[in-house]
C-alpha cells in the first residue's frame, strides 16, 4: 500500500493547507483530495491562508466547505504548494515531484492507488488542468496531458461548467485593470518582451485581483513577437513581487536561476529579497531577463 495513504488511515483530524484561492490547480487539486478523504470517512478540515476565493471557483466542490482558522485538534498537515513549514506531514508541491501540475499529481496518484475518480473529483481536477494550461493552448503540452483531460470527463468532468467559470467568467474590475495594463504596457528588446508594471493602488482602485492581473499577462504572449510577459507588482506591504510568462519552457527556466526562483512549466512568480521602487525593479528585472533571450 502507498506510504502516504498508510499515513493518513493512521490520521485523525486531516487539515488540508492552501496558501491562495485563486489558483485552480491549486484549489481544484485539494478538492480532488477532500473528496478522497471524505470517501475514507476521515474526520477533514480544508483551510485557506488568504480571505477569500476567486468568484471563477466558487463552483469547484466543496469550496464553501472552506474555513480560515486552523483546528487545534489536527494531527495531520498535508499542504497544496510551498507553504515553507517544518510541521507539514506531507507536501503537495510541483517541483519535489516533477511535475507540471498539481492536478497532474493527483491524477497519477489516484491512478497508481486504483482509487476510482468520481465526478466531483474529475470536475475539479479538470478546472486545475485547464486553465494551468490556459485552455490547452501551452505549446509544450504532450499527448499525455489531453488523454488525462479525455479521461476526466470519461469521469464525469463537468467540462462545459470549468469551461464557462474559468474562461469565460469576469467581472468589471477584472475589465478595468485589462484596461489601464494594456495602456501602460511596454514593449521591450525589439518587442519580444511585453512589460507591464502595476502599482497597489491601481490594482486597488480597478476592484481587480491578482489573479486578473495575470490573466492579463497571460493575454500578452497572444501578441505578435512577444517572447516573455513580465509582470511587476507593488504589493500592499509595498514588496515586489515578479511574475513571468515565457513561451518557451527552457528559456523559463534559465530566467528562474537568475533570480533564484523556481519556475513551473513555463512560468515563474517570486518576491524580490529587498524593497525598492517600481522603476529600480523594472530596470533591475530588465537587465536580466535581457542576458536569455
Amino acid at each position: 500500500m502507498n506510504e502516504i495513504i498508510k499515513k493518513i488511515d493512521s490520521a485523525t483530524h486531516i487539515v488540508i493547507l492552501c496558501d491562495e484561492g485563486f489558483d485552480a490547480d491549486l484549489i481544484g487539486s485539494a478538492s480532488a483530495f477532500y473528496t478522497f478523504l471524505l470517501q475514507k470517512h476521515k474526520k477533514v478540515s480544508w483551510v485557506l491562508k488568504s480571505q477569500s476565493i476567486s468568484h471563477k471557483l466558487a463552483f469547484i466542490p466543496w469550496v464553501d466547505d472552506i474555513k480560515n482558522t486552523f483546528p487545534k485538534n489536527a494531527d495531520f498537515v498535508i499542504s497544496f504548494g510551498s507553504l515553507g513549514k517544518e510541521n507539514l506531514d506531507i507536501e503537495i508541491d510541483c517541483e519535489l515531484i516533477n511535475f507540471h501540475y498539481k492536478t497532474e499529481i493527483l491524477y497519477h496518484f489516484f491512478k497508481e492507488n486504483r482509487i476510482k475518480i468520481n465526478k466531483k473529483m474529475a470536475t475539479a481536477l479538470y478546472a486545475g488542468l485547464l486553465e494551468s494550461t490556459d485552455c490547452f493552448l501551452y505549446e509544450e503540452l504532450s499527448g499525455t496531458t489531453f488523454a488525462i483531460a479525455k479521461e476526466l470527463i470519461e469521469s464525469g468532468a463537468d467540462f462545459k461548467l470549468c469551461n464557462k467559470n474559468i474562461m469565460k467568467s469576469v467581472t468589471l474590475g477584472a475589465v478595468r485593470l485589462r484596461a489601464i495594463m494594456f495602456k501602460n504596457m511596454l514593449l521591450e528588446y525589439d518587442a519580444t518582451v511585453a512589460l507591464f508594471c502595476l502599482s497597489d493602488e491601481d490594482l486597488q482602485a480597478s476592484g481587480a485581483t491578482q489573479l486578473d492581473a495575470k490573466m492579463v499577462l497571460k493575454e500578452s504572449l497572444s501578441l505578435a513577437h512577444v517572447e516573455v510577459a513580465v509582470l511587476i507588482m507593488q504589493k500592499s506591504d509595498f514588496k515586489i513581487q515578479c511574475v513571468i510568462h515565457c513561451k518557451s519552457e527552457p528559456i523559463c527556466a534559465k530566467i528562474a536561476l537568475k533570480f533564484d526562483a523556481k519556475s513551473l512549466s513555463n512560468r515563474l512568480d517570486f518576491t524580490l529579497n529587498k524593497t525598492v521602487s517600481l522603476h529600480v525593479a523594472k530596470e533591475f528585472v530588465l537587465n536580466l531577463i535581457k542576458k536569455e533571450i
